[in-house]
């Protein structure tokens, strides 16, 4: 009883629930009026017509019975008047009772209750002594991701959430969520920001800025990510006191950049862990082209590690037999001065010096055409926007400005020659269709492509994409670098860079007693020891009981390996 006289009281205090009550009040008054002069005609009718006398109960019950619909039967009227009325009765209780009357207690009474109990499920704050945890401020693709990999990694989290019914709703779900103004100190104060592990704040720049001069009246020493779409946000964000500023669309561009075959046989930095680096190494027009991996003896002649091999979209595991296609593209792991050897030791001699066509020149595709200008890559641009085609001429050899659909206008931007295009349009449909298109044009270029959802990725392989990125996978990529203190390392749509201590089942084991890479799919290409990294790893390596595990592979292989290994 306490608690429903609590919820009522609550209830009642709402500016627009009283508004409410009061114009269901209004109606009932009206219906109490109806029903009384009801009353009184049928007093008139049965004594002045009919020549009958009835108590005024007897007319209520009448009333009552005639407009509900009930009609007993045991008192009716005989003349023609009397009837006539009962019909009039019968239909205005139709409407009024039977329709108008539940139809103003749901929405005026019944559903507002109903919203309230809901939002007095979000919690409005977390329990004393929360400590550790990571604070999201808004449960978009990003921190969709980012959640799943905490829940795996059992670290505590929650997502802040203004909308009290949404909160109740994401609660439901099994989100940890606490509702709360997102520019409001009290929230933060609610969440133990001062104890935090960490702060995402995945806004608009504007309410980014906004939100970490929040926090840091709450917790000035508690570190602070913020996304940022304007490169002009970066500076305004980092005095306002965020400890790392992501600009994920413009890394975008520069990561789908990385990934375009300028020169033949060419090696792409694409991340770095320590001292371990991370390229790729396409295969086509190098000495490579139908070797196996024991054929070209990478790791003697240069001393850096195949890790995985890229086939249209899908990292491949590495066997001595695996056949290098022309169209594979090689993951390599090593250190600085092995990936130059491994540079030396394959580059062509005669490299391709046609155009990299980029199509698209929004945010992203301008990041890219700018990375690849600091390259010195020659760049084509196809591009609709008139004003974005004049703020990118800079950057490019030529611009094409008009719809890339059109034969002509992409025949004559080169792409029959082209030893790469990118694709940079923000909709998953055009780029699906573009990746066909260009593939039928040209068999033998890389087609380089960025999704936005990821249900697309399938098909846009398929369409004949060689590798896809997508702004939410870079962006839970660069969130989750932020949260372990490393850099961001970038191996493509559904892999990653995973650290891991070594489960208490493989402790003194050696890597081929291990069978991680049977029992889950994921690589084992570094291991952490105290203050040694050895990446240069064999069958016989044992594990120690105090090491960490460096693994690349996909979210699933790691949720295989925690619920085998532990």
């Amino acid at each position: 009883m306490k608690t429903i006289s609590t919820h009522l009281s609550y209830f009642l205090k709402d500016r627009e629930v009283k508004r409410n009550l009061s114009i269901l009040l209004r109606y009932v008054a009206v219906l109490v009026a109806v029903i009384a002069v009801f009353t009184v005609v049928f007093h008139f009718i049965m004594l002045y017509v009919e020549g009958k006398e009835h108590s005024w109960i007897t007319g209520l019950y009448w009333t009552l019975t005639v407009m509900s619909t009930l009609g007993f039967g045991d008192i009716t009227f005989q003349s023609d008047i009397g009837r006539l009325f009962s019909v009039f009765v019968l239909l205005s209780g139709i409407v009024m009772l039977l329709i108008v009357l539940p139809f103003a207690f749901i929405r005026f009474f019944y559903a507002p209750w109903l919203e309230s109990q809901i939002q007095n499920r979000a919690p409005r704050a977390l329990p004393p002594g929360t400590s550790g945890h990571v604070i999201l401020t808004d449960y978009d693709t990003i921190a969709q991701g980012v959640v799943r990999r905490l829940e795996r990694d059992e670290i505590p989290y929650v997502v802040l959430e203004p909308d009290p019914v949404t909160a109740a709703n994401l609660q439901m779900d099994g989100i940890q969520v606490v509702t709360g103004e997102i520019d409001s100190k009290e929230t933060y104060e609610a969440v133990h920001a001062d104890q935090a592990r960490f702060v995402l704040a995945n806004h608009d720049d504007q309410t980014n800025t906004n939100i970490t001069l929040t926090v840091r009246e709450v917790a000035p020493d508690v570190p602070i990510a913020t996304t940022a779409d304007a490169d002009d946000s970066q500076d305004i964000l980092e005095l306002s006191g965020a400890t790392r500023v992501l600009p994920i669309r413009r890394w975008l561009g520069e990561q789908l950049a990385t990934r375009v075959t300028a020169q033949y046989g060419e090696v792409h930095p694409i991340g770095q862990y320590r001292d371990l680096r991370f390229a790729e190494l396409p295969v086509h027009h190098t000495s490579l082209e139908h070797q196996t991996i024991r054929e070209a003896r990478l790791r003697e002649r240069t001393g850096a590690t195949v890790v995985g091999i890229w086939e249209r979209g899908a990292l491949r595991p590495v066997q001595a037999n695996t056949p290098l296609a022309p169209m594979s593209v090689l993951v390599m792991a090593g250190t600085t001065e092995q990936l130059r050897t491994l540079n030396r030791t394959v580059v062509s001699d005669d490299p391709h010096t046609e155009p990299v066509l980029v199509i698209g020149g929004g945010r992203v595709g301008g990041a890219a055409v700018q990375a690849l200008h600091e390259r010195g890559v020659p760049v084509h641009l196809v591009e609709q926007k008139q004003a974005r085609c004049n703020l990118l001429r800079p950057y490019c050899d030529e611009v094409f400005c008009g719809d890339a659909a059109e034969y002509t206008l992409v025949k004559e931007a080169g792409i029959e020659t082209a030893p790469s295009v990118l694709l940079t349009t923000h909709d998953d449909a055009t780029n699906i269709h573009l990746a066909s298109y260009c593939r039928r044009l040209n068999t033998e270029m890389r087609v380089v492509s960025r999704i936005t959802h990821e249900r697309n990725l399938e098909a846009i392989h398929r369409a004949g994409a060689d590798f896809v990125l997508s702004y939410a996978t870079l962006g839970i990529d660069a969130v989750y670098a932020a949260l372990q203190g490393r850099r961001l390392v970038v191996l493509g749509e559904g892999v990653d860079l995973f650290t891991r201590a070594v489960p208490a089942s493989l402790r003194g084991t050696t890597l081929a007693e291990s069978h991680i890479g049977e029992q889950t799919g994921l690589n084992v290409v570094a291991l952490e020891h105290g203050d040694t990294f050895k990446t240069d790893l064999v069958g016989d390596t044992t594990l120690p009981s105090d090491g960490h595990l460096v693994l690349i592979g996909s979210d699933d292989q790691m949720e295989t390996f925690v619920e085998h290994y532990g």
